[in-house]
């Protein structure tokens, strides 16, 4: 599988609705612990606050396997699963949200409480700062010395990366290159070494 964009740092949206304040909070998880860790974060921030409601979603985008949502005090469904609903639809996995609520004295009904909660966390996901989650796979490569230069040459191309050197007989290495340049990179090593060269895939990220 090809990688995807994950959330940058901590990310903040303010919003006031019928003068009640609404802050969301976004940023990477990618186990249920560091989710976790994110929620403790804005409640100790906000200690004051009415309600902290929050959604996670661990996995890629559009996965549902690893989620979890809570509308901590507020009427049931009107809170933590409207934001899972815009998380699950978001194009960003590993993504822990809360949103934090001071209430201003003007019920917001049902309704309101969906739209206030997820329009909020919409709109901080629009201006989410992102960044490229790679899969790694980990091939160890066996070729003759005077094929090393171009491999080192090469490589950049499929953003690999040479993690360990063993100098023999024959130069082993073990190199790290996204899923989606195992075939490529296997495919230049055999032409690179006539046929010759070693290609073994030692672990793949999962």
């Amino acid at each position: 599988m090809r990688g995807y964009l994950i959330p940058k740092g901590v990310h903040r949206r303010e919003e006031t609705v019928r003068r009640s304040r609404f802050i969301a909070t976004v940023g990477h998880a990618d186990t249920a612990e560091a989710a976790q860790r994110l929620i403790a974060m804005v409640r100790a921030e906000f200690p004051d606050a009415t309600h902290h409601c929050w959604a996670w979603q661990l996995g890629a985008p559009g996965d549902t396997a690893q989620v979890r949502a809570s509308d901590d005090g507020e009427p049931a469904g009107t809170a933590g699963r409207p934001m899972l609903s815009v998380l699950v639809a978001a194009p960003v996995g590993e993504v822990v949200a809360v949103v934090t609520r001071y209430f201003g004295g003007v019920k917001l009904g049902t309704g309101g409480l969906v739209r206030a909660y997820s329009g909020v966390l919409a709109h901080a996901l629009e201006t989410l700062p992102t960044e490229e989650k790679i899969r790694w796979a980990y091939l160890r490569l066996t070729l003759e010395y005077p094929q090393l230069s171009a491999l080192y040459r090469a490589l950049p191309r499929w953003r690999g990366q040479v993690v360990d050197e063993s100098m023999a007989e024959r130069a082993a290495l073990t190199v790290r290159v996204p899923h989606d340049a195992v075939d490529a990179l296997a495919a230049w090593v055999q032409e690179a070494s006539a046929g010759g060269g070693g290609v073994v895939v030692v672990h793949k990220e999962e």
